[in-house]
């Protein structure tokens, strides 16, 4: 192992571990998504794991309730996406203040939510079919 010199220490790169992503729905608003890293993959796949073999179970099923069931955890799926990806939301006020990610989730407008989520999921590098599911 090579041991780091003064010239290397000071030649540091520099990481954001957030990005900004502009609404293309709604002009002025921008979504603070955290960026993968090791770690939040691991975070991340430990609360999507339990709910994703329960909705692998219900949708294996036949019957409308077992339907209903896969769509109301594949919902949850996205909700725990949002509580864990995005930071921040700019630019919205939602019943007279400023918006954050529950009040996004809980109260916005349904096509922002859908826009934040498609954000994050495409940090978390999943392509246009996994979002959708």
């Amino acid at each position: 192992m090579r041991a780091l010199t003064g010239a290397a220490l000071t030649s540091a790169i520099s990481w954001e571990s957030s990005r900004t992503v502009p609404s293309t729905v709604q002009p002025g608003v921008e979504f603070v998504v955290a960026r993968m890293t090791f770690g939040r993959r691991i975070e991340l796949m430990k609360k999507v794991r339990d709910l994703a073999v329960r909705i692998e179970y219900f949708e294996a099923g036949q019957n409308a309730r077992n339907g209903m069931e896969a769509s109301l955890l594949g919902a949850e799926i996205d909700r725990l996406y949002m509580q864990w990806g995005l930071e921040a939301v700019r630019g919205l006020e939602i019943d007279g203040a400023a918006a954050d990610v529950d009040a996004l989730i809980d109260r916005g407008p349904e096509e922002l939510f859908a826009e934040a989520l498609a954000a994050v999921k495409s940090e978390c590098g999943l392509n246009e079919t996994e979002r959708k599911n």
